[in-house]
């Protein structure tokens, strides 16, 4: 990772992607909301653990709207609509106080940013308070290296040292923009020796509902992303959605390896 002042503002330089952090002061928060998922809150509460460490870090009072549930992405998917409008109302009014939303998930953050006000389209009231909410609504990396200007933690990496591979999440990629600012964190993170994956912008199967409506497609592509993985030699692999992390922890399983699988949330904060 490379730097540069310019006068207006410091880039980063990670890979191909360039990040410029802001000279003046960013944006000041006292308090966030964390939308944690559904994928999070049943199968990895570590991830979210992991999130709000990193949060605090940064001084910040993380808040947790307990009468959070799913944001209706699956049901988007499955093809019932009906239900994911009624899923995005919700999600939208328990969200609604909180002055920024941050998620360790941008398939999930891709949803209320994109889907939501097309969903609501018909309806301008519901339309307006959805853009509006799906405005301060971040991705975890995104918050910190975009909204809060940080991209070095100070992180030692912790139980995650050794060869670390990176496994891009395709939302991130496709849907919010790039993952400049993951690669960022990742690359100011001490103890770690990165390795690159081969075809690493090629999805490892996960997909939303592909992994239910065509399990041996999805396991296909998680065994091949999984052989990439052992031949990179890494010890650990790291990616910025759970989803991601638990098909490929899945295929790693599978064929037996000792590298470990986790969110990039848990790598930053030393679990």
């Amino acid at each position: 990772m490379a730097a540069w002042d310019d006068g207006i503002g410091r880039w980063l330089f990670v890979g191909s992607d360039a990040i410029l952090l802001p000279m003046h002061e960013p944006p000041r928060f006292s308090s966030v909301a964390l939308f944690v998922t559904c994928l999070v809150d049943l199968f990895r509460p570590e991830v979210g653990e992991a999130t709000v460490a990193l949060l605090e870090r940064q001084g910040l009072t993380v808040e947790f709207p307990t009468a959070q549930t799913c944001c209706g992405l699956p049901a988007l998917q499955a093809g019932l609509p009906h239900e994911a409008t009624e899923l995005a109302r919700r999600w939208v009014e328990i969200f609604e106080p909180y002055p920024a939303i941050v998620s360790p998930s941008p398939a999930c953050v891709a949803a209320v940013r994109q889907e939501y006000p097309r969903l609501l389209a018909d309806d301008e009231g519901w339309r307006r308070r959805a853009e509006a909410v799906a405005a301060r609504t971040y991705e975890l990396s995104e918050f910190l290296v975009k909204a809060l200007g940080v991209a070095d933690l100070g992180v030692q990496a912790g139980r995650a040292g050794g060869k670390v591979a990176y496994q891009p999440a395709c939302q991130a990629l496709r849907s919010l923009g790039g993952d400049g600012p993951a690669r960022a964190l990742l690359a100011a993170a001490h103890g770690i020796e990165q390795v690159s994956l081969p075809d690493e912008e090629v999805c490892c199967g996960f997909g939303g509902l592909l992994g239910a409506s065509l399990p041996g497609l999805a396991e296909a592509m998680g065994d091949r992303k999984a052989r990439d993985i052992e031949n990179s030699g890494a010890e650990v692999v790291v990616t910025t959605e759970t989803g991601c992390l638990l098909q490929v922890a899945a295929a790693l399983a599978r064929r037996k390896s000792p590298c470990r699988a986790l969110h990039l949330a848990e790598l930053l904060a030393g679990e």
